[in-house]
């Protein structure tokens, strides 16, 4: 029983303190371009990829990853959820847009994947991890965190 109730502390200040956060980014403006490059280094698969974007190769990248970033981005600009005052153009736009592409676009071959790929650290879970530590970076430091490196 303590443990369960250590558990359940833990889970609310975690709540709480991911609550606080997405309000704070709520109130950061961010650009289309500045949008797109958070969600295009979110969505990298490999750095492979990574240096081909470093180095202005966009040809170079696969067309799945292109059309992946492009359903992500569309997904951030006509999506209702996305036309909110707390994500249209902001911060947690950006995140809600990573997580929402997992879990309103994207396509999956059952339901048992898509729980694989969004709770129990499939793609999904990782891209929405990387998308919240970019983020998070913004949040901190503003556009130079999108200098790829």
């Amino acid at each position: 029983m303590d443990d369960a109730h250590k558990v359940m502390g833990l889970a609310n200040k975690l709540s709480n303190e991911l609550e606080s956060t997405f309000n704070h980014w709520a109130k950061i403006k961010v650009g289309n371009d500045e949008m797109k490059r958070l969600i295009l280094l979110a969505l990298c698969p490999n750095k492979e990829t990574l240096n081909h974007l470093q180095k202005g190769n966009f040809d170079d990248v696969s067309t799945v990853f292109k059309n992946t970033v492009d359903d992500a981005f569309a997904y951030a600009m006509i999506s209702e959820s996305q036309q909110m005052d707390t994500t249209k153009g902001t911060l947690f736009g950006v995140y809600n847009a990573v997580t929402g592409y997992f879990q309103n676009v994207r396509n999956y071959k059952d339901n048992e994947a898509k729980l694989q790929s969004i709770v129990l650290g499939g793609t999904a879970h990782l891209k929405a991890q990387k998308a919240f530590d970019l983020c998070e970076n913004f949040a901190r430091s503003g556009a130079e965190t999108l200098i790829m490196n």
